[in-house]
């Protein structure tokens, strides 16, 4: 029989398809887009117990974000949580994010707390960078976000939300390869980059309201690949003094270049990699790409073609069985 006090949240991967501004100087720093994708996703329950406890992937790191919870709401409590399906970590799909957000709306449920996701992100201490993440657990779509002002730790404010597509199609490879950066690593590497060049962070703002903005209004597949591709470009520069390169590893870079010349309408790297990812149009075209990918890692690293998730992470509770 099924216990009708357990809740689910299901939520999806992103994509971070590029930040815009690490200067700062207008007051506010990183800003970005992104999107939600089916698959790769998350998938946890959790129900009423005395003590807290965790089975499945990522239990420790889950048990973290719980307490962190309970200690910022001032609750005295517990759960028992079963991770049934992981976004891969540290990979560039935000796993870290949409676990922490997960285990918050799910405590949020059980214990009638607000569950909104931006309160949910600065309970659990996320979103101190890009907001990316917590608005597609929110809203799913295609994101665009403000960048966060500085010293303020809410997350940055939401700009654009647009649902993508019906027939765009997304192939992501996860090469076996070191996993991006995440924790201290990452914030060292942010305090290292140098603040790039005004005129570079002037084409990546200009690129994304000029090019890419317009071509998912007007559902331009090759346009808005043609932008994210160069989004991606230039945000490689940005960040070419702590990965060596434009992308995090040669072989991220022969991935997103395999992906173009086999007619790939964008291609890059999510976030830190060594994710790559691939947009096409339809499932014939997007299977295409998965098996051409899956034939160059010949068995190393994991290949998905999926569609666009439009909807965000989903709450539900149990539906009693016998």
């Amino acid at each position: 029989m099924t216990d009708p006090r357990a809740v689910f949240v299901e939520a999806p991967a992103r994509l971070h398809l590029g930040l815009i501004d690490l200067r700062g100087d207008l007051g506010r720093r990183f800003g970005g887009i992104g999107a939600a994708l089916e698959s790769p996703s998350l998938l946890l329950e959790a129900r009423p117990a005395a003590r807290l406890s965790a089975d499945g992937a990522e239990g420790e790191r889950l048990l973290r974000y719980a307490r962190r919870f309970f200690e910022r709401r001032g609750i005295v409590g517990g759960a028992s949580f079963r991770v049934h399906r992981a976004v891969p970590t540290h990979a560039g799909l935000g796993s870290g994010t949409q676990l922490a957000l997960a285990t918050a709306r799910a405590l949020a449920t059980l214990y009638d707390q607000p569950g909104d996701a931006p309160g949910l992100a600065q309970a659990m201490g996320r979103a101190q960078r890009s907001a990316i993440g917590t608005w597609l657990f929110d809203q799913g779509g295609f994101v665009l976000e403000g960048g966060r002002r500085v010293a303020d730790d809410r997350p940055a404010p939401l700009l654009l939300r647009r649902a993508m597509p019906a027939d765009w199609r997304c192939v992501v490879a996860i090469p076996e390869l070191p996993r991006g950066l995440s924790g201290l690593d990452e914030e060292q590497a942010f305090r290292n980059l140098p603040a790039p060049p005004a005129e570079l962070v002037g084409q990546a703002a200009r690129l994304i309201l000029m090019a890419i903005l317009p071509a998912l209004v007007e559902e331009d597949l090759p346009a808005f690949g043609r932008g994210v591709t160069e989004l991606q470009r230039l945000v490689g520069e940005m960040f070419r003094p702590v990965q060596g390169e434009r992308f995090a590893h040669a072989e991220v870079a022969e991935l997103v270049n395999l992906l173009l010349a086999e007619g790939a309408s964008g291609a890059g790297q999510s976030s830190w990699g060594p994710a790559a990812y691939g947009l096409a149009r339809g499932d014939d075209d997007a299977q295409r790409l998965a098996d051409r990918l899956q034939a160059r890692l010949a068995g190393r690293g994991l290949v998905l073609a999926t569609s666009f998730n439009n909807q965000g992470a989903r709450c539900w509770r149990a539906e009693p069985t016998e």
